[in-house]
């Protein structure tokens, strides 16, 4: 029997390991609950029925399922631009907390991080996901982003965006713009925060260009890859626990990010950034039943797509 001992094989050998390594860790991740104030209001919604469609890959190696687990998928390596996996993704869709990636992209433009803003009876009325934010609080602008993206809490987001827009449509017509410059021709907001309504929409691949585009920002890329954060209002002494609402964040390796969504239209949505062994694969799942382990499977997917093009 020969023995291989190129760089190639090497390479490959030690992608085998790190799929192997993510596969053990699928149990873990899903046997555990994301422990948190507040959880995730994603955990409290069960679809009774998944979409019947068929799903479409552009490589050559196979995906578990013959069935698409979501009613839109996009997947791409983002160091050759290469599309690895892609299924009704320019249909258009409700994002649900995915908004926040634009919102969090605007707030880091148009707005200071130092900045104090004070929670509005408006804001502090946000349904959940929240932290039960006072009304008269004031946070600096930086802990609210923190809030919005670390747990989705939409009492953070619309304190925020009040701040930095002056009102919320203000906001909106800021998001809108920075969409229409980024050429998300698919993509329209009608609030700043994720909620449903038949203006709000986007596609897996406008979504995936955007986090493309936040992810160059240092802070937001540093934001969404933390498991735990606690932020405190400058005008009390009350301390509010942020535990992330990504479940692969910490399990499997590689993980950056970017951000969750939920919403009863929505469904259950997961856009996840990961770096394994020279390879940068962003996913985007819109409306999915079981979008962490449709994520660990495009993850595996992915990695072995693109050993075999090292």
């Amino acid at each position: 029997m020969s023995v291989c001992s190129s760089p190639s094989c090497v390479r490959s050998s030690s992608l085998v390991k790190s799929f192997a390594l993510t596969s053990m860790v699928l149990a873990a991740v899903f046997g555990t609950v994301v422990l948190g104030i507040p959880l995730d209001a994603q955990a409290e919604y069960s679809h009774k029925h998944k979409r019947q469609v068929r799903a479409v890959s552009t490589s050559g190696d196979r995906l578990p399922w013959r069935v698409a687990p979501a009613h839109s998928i996009f997947m791409k390596e983002l160091r050759s631009g290469r599309v690895l996996y892609q299924h009704e993704s320019l249909k258009r869709l409700s994002p649900a907390s995915l908004t926040k990636i634009m919102s969090a992209l605007v707030i880091l433009e148009k707005g200071k991080l130092d900045d104090q803003a004070t929670i509005s009876r408006n804001a502090a009325r946000a349904p959940k996901t929240h932290l039960r934010l006072r009304p008269g609080e004031v946070f600096k602008l930086e802990d609210l982003l923190k809030a919005m993206l670390i747990v989705s809490a939409n009492d953070a987001c619309l304190a925020a965006v009040e701040h930095v827009g002056g009102d919320e449509e203000q906001f909106v017509m800021l998001m809108n713009a920075k969409a229409a410059a980024l050429g998300l021709t698919d993509t329209h907001f009608s609030n700043g925060c994720g909620f449903d309504g038949p203006e709000h929409y986007s596609t897996a691949e406008d979504l995936a260009k955007l986090s493309e585009v936040a992810l160059q920002n240092p802070i937001f890329r540093a934001l969404v890859r933390e498991e735990r954060e606690i932020i405190t209002p400058i005008s009390g002494h009350r301390a509010y626990v942020l535990h992330s609402t990504n479940r692969l964040l910490g399990r499997i390796p590689g993980v950056e990010g970017v951000k969750t969504g939920f919403t009863s239209k929505a469904g259950r949505c997961l856009i996840a950034k990961v770096s394994q062994n020279g390879s940068d694969l962003l996913v985007v799942i819109l409306n999915s039943n079981r979008r962490w382990n449709t994520a660990v499977s495009l993850i595996d997917f992915g990695l072995r797509s693109t050993a075999t093009v090292q």
